[in-house]
């Protein structure tokens, strides 16, 4: 059987080297936990356009595709064991002031310096960060080193 992964977008804008975070609630999932404004590629959908509606529907932003870079990818493993590919994505400019659009699934939304989140962030969502922090294009979160010592640790992000 052929692997399948889900595909997550997630949004960088940061202001003043701060980052804007969501605090989940109602969800079923890290209700409580800071988090990315992000969610799944839909069918038929690229990851620059699911991110840009992201944005619209979580907190109300305006994006283009010129407004964003590609910041890094992140081959997750949650701790359920699921694999996930996220796409960060930092927003050089934007049109609107972010709001909470979404309040039955997000209790407030918060600007954090970059090196300082909140310690209830989601792991996924922090190992990003952290990433684009350094510069990293690249990461890998939640596995098991089997490229033996010359890559362990490597691309990975910390636990």
């Amino acid at each position: 059987m052929p692997y399948t992964s889900v595909v997550d977008v997630l949004l960088l804008l940061v202001r003043d080297g701060h980052v804007l975070l969501a605090q989940r609630h109602n969800t079923g999932y890290a209700d409580g936990q800071w988090n990315l404004p992000s969610g799944k590629l839909e069918d038929g959908e690229d990851v620059v356009a699911a991110v840009i509606r992201e944005a619209r529907e979580e907190i109300a932003i305006d994006l283009d595709r010129g407004d964003l870079d590609m910041a890094t990818a992140l081959h997750c493993r949650n701790p359920e064991g699921e694999g996930r590919v996220g796409f960060f994505f930092h927003a050089r400019q934007w049109r609107g002031e972010p709001r909470n659009a979404e309040p039955h699934k997000c209790s407030q939304l918060e600007w954090f310096p970059l090196d300082q989140l909140p310690t209830n962030t989601v792991p996924y969502t922090q190992a990003g960060i952290e990433l684009f922090g350094r510069g990293e294009p690249f990461g890998l979160h939640g596995w098991l080193p089997t490229a033996g010592p010359a890559l362990a640790g490597h691309w990975q992000t910390r636990a």
